[in-house]
């Protein structure tokens, strides 16, 4: 008997590792049989694989998830075109299977005319010539509906050529290289912890996605609309399935029950489609019957769907219920694109404290009225982000990488939170934190309305002098703030009165930093970059040594 710890080790049927070790020994099975369980059997694995892969990079920027997940692409689909043959196969003995009655009387019929006996030996009875055999087993396919024969002849046919085909891919798959992903990938995805917040929100976003696949396929039914949302659905499941345990152990049976659902009912229209252009109907009324076959089958499923899936107590709403809600998603949101930022760039630090910087720069010169703000809030969030990202492009090149951010930050697509205009804008402030200066004419810039290139002209000055304060990349100027006299009030005509800006015509705006030094190489620096924001502010930009800093503001800082 085998000792107690032993017996209460068991092997590991989850996690990446796993599922990538799984797939080496279903290409095993499958290269041996391509029939149709090992083919699902070696697709499940790569599909898991390929699924938390898309889950992780979401996380994890590393190239190597998306090398994994093309390494697998061209296998996946050439094991899918052969899979979908075999589905149709199976679909066509469940709606029109074959007369086993009408088989037995051919059988007999056959041995009577061989002067044979189906009571003699079996070595007796296989002692006919092939061609017989041949001719019997077409006699006994015969029996079946003749365009579900038809058709059948015509996949067999098919599932051949795609045999020879999922073999090539097979080959072709780097076996090796896949084994050494299987060892460092989840190393990699060890640092995310199953069920974390991030995950929850990264769900949330599938559901969102698929939700609205939902209301578009229930308008019109369409093949497209309810095969599209069968995948947006199978999106939200891998998340849930791969990195929610506590979720995937309570909704598994009826995710698991509504992909099955919509798969059957996509399963029904490739096989109708398929029938149609092959051409396998004798006449129009079995096109007819197929035809009112199909449709009383899939609108089961379709009506099944449905009573699952609308009204107030239905599974969506079971499931959006445990997903974050409120000003948690926002937040969430920032979580993901601050991981996101401190993968890609390799001085994070820097860039949340230009952020934290060009947050002051903005706030003091705004309450000094010398900003004009059509966007409010949205505006400073941009700001924010475009600070917090603007070094991204250096995970891509060195030099000039404030154009590479920007494409960066543009292809990462918007998190669940975050309004579009913000990310976009944040995108374009990047690009010109460094190197030429923006105009309305600049390709980045030209197709905006003016009032957005206004903005983002504004805020890329701001971004621009709060990254030179930190030229050194050593905190050394920790805070700045607007000179304090221009919070002063004014008598004009004797009443009291706050104009849109304390400064008068040409006055210098005077901005004090804490450690800032004249005679050090950011003072240079400064002097080159402030030029932007004295344009913008059509005044002159004096950045000075800060004095002290009140202890009332020193303790919010």
């Amino acid at each position: 008997m085998a000792p107690p710890s032993a017996s209460r080790r068991k092997k590991k049927t989850t996690g990446l590792r796993n599922w990538m070790l799984r797939v080496l020994e279903e290409c095993d099975r499958v290269s041996a049989d391509f029939s149709a369980d090992p083919v699902h059997d070696l697709r499940v694995a790569l599909r898991r694989c390929r699924s938390m892969a898309d889950g992780l990079h979401a996380l994890d920027p590393d190239p190597e998830w998306k090398a994994m997940k093309k390494a697998g692409r061209a296998l996946f689909r050439s094991l899918g075109d052969l899979r979908d043959l075999q589905v149709m196969m199976e679909w066509i003995d469940k709606l029109h299977p074959a007369d086993v009655s009408a088989e037995h009387s051919s059988v007999e019929k056959d041995y009577v005319d061989a002067g044979d006996s189906p009571a003699l030996p079996q070595s007796e009875r296989n002692s006919g010539s092939t061609e017989d055999a041949a001719a019997a087993e077409g006699q006994n396919r015969n029996a079946r509906d003749p365009a579900a024969q038809g058709l059948l002849e015509i996949l067999t046919h098919r599932e051949t050529q795609h045999k020879y085909e999922a073999k090539s891919a097979l080959d072709d798959f780097d076996r090796k290289q896949w084994r050494q992903w299987s060892k460092s990938l989840p190393q990699r995805a060890a640092r995310f912890r199953p069920g974390s917040p991030l995950f929850r929100h990264l769900a949330l976003e599938r559901w969102t996605e698929a939700r609205k696949l939902h209301d578009r396929a229930l308008r019109n039914r369409s093949q497209i609309a309810l095969h599209t949302l069968r995948i947006g659905i199978k999106r939200f499941r891998y998340i849930v399935e791969n990195f929610l345990p506590e979720q995937h152990k309570a909704w598994s049976n009826d995710l698991k029950k509504i992909q099955d659902l919509l798969g059957e009912v996509h399963d029904l229209d490739v096989l109708w489609n398929t029938a149609v252009e092959c051409h396998v109907f004798p006449d129009a009324d079995a096109k007819k019957r197929w035809h009112a076959r199909i449709l009383e089958e899939r609108a089961k499923r379709v009506e099944d769907y449905r009573k699952r899936m609308v009204g107030p107590n239905s599974l969506w709403q079971v499931w959006r219920a445990a997903l974050p809600q409120g000003k948690q998603i926002q937040e969430l949101a920032t979580r993901r694109m601050k991981l996101w930022a401190y993968a890609l760039d390799p001085d994070f630090a820097h860039s949340e404290h230009v952020a934290r910087m060009a947050l002051e720069l903005y706030d003091g010169l705004g309450n000094a009225g010398l900003l004009n703000s059509d966007h409010g809030s949205d505006e400073r969030f941009s700001l924010w982000a475009a600070a917090l990202l603007h070094d991204v492009g250096k995970s891509k090149k060195k030099n000039r990488h404030h154009k590479a951010s920007q494409r960066l930050i543009e292809d990462h697509g918007v998190p669940l939170g975050w309004k579009p205009a913000i990310l976009h804008r944040a995108a374009i402030v990047a690009r010109f934190h460094q190197g030429a200066l923006p105009s309305r004419s600049h390709k980045a810039l030209r197709d905006l309305l003016s009032n957005e290139q206004k903005t983002i002209i504004q805020l890329a000055a701001v971004l621009r002098l709060a990254n030179a304060l930190d030229f050194s990349h050593d905190g050394s100027i920790s805070h700045v703030r607007i000179e304090a006299e221009l919070n002063r009030k004014r008598r004009t005509d004797g009443f009291l009165r706050k104009p849109a800006s304390d400064l008068c015509k040409n006055e210098a705006v005077v901005i004090d930093a804490s450690g800032y030094r004249s005679t050090s190489p950011i003072a240079q620096t400064v002097a080159a970059e402030r030029y932007l924001l004295e344009t913008v502010l059509r005044r002159p930009v004096l950045v000075r040594a800060m004095k002290s800093m009140p202890a009332k503001q020193a303790r919010k800082k």
